[in-house]
């Protein structure tokens, strides 16, 4: 099934608009710092394992 840029376009613009209205600057704040927070946490537990791993090859 082919789509057109056309259509992909609408539908996302028409998405968009519809959730504008809804969207609250607290929810924006709260979602761009649990975003924040879960990529910090995720990349410190990354090198934390990576570290982990690294000692226990020896």
């Amino acid at each position: 099934m082919e789509h057109s840029n056309s259509t992909v376009i609408g539908t996302v613009g028409g998405t968009f608009l519809s959730v504008l209205p809804n969207l609250h600057s607290e929810d924006v704040l709260k979602t761009i710092i649990l975003a924040t927070l879960g990529a910090i946490v995720s990349f410190t537990i990354s090198l934390v394992l990576k570290i982990f791993i690294k000692k226990h090859k020896k």
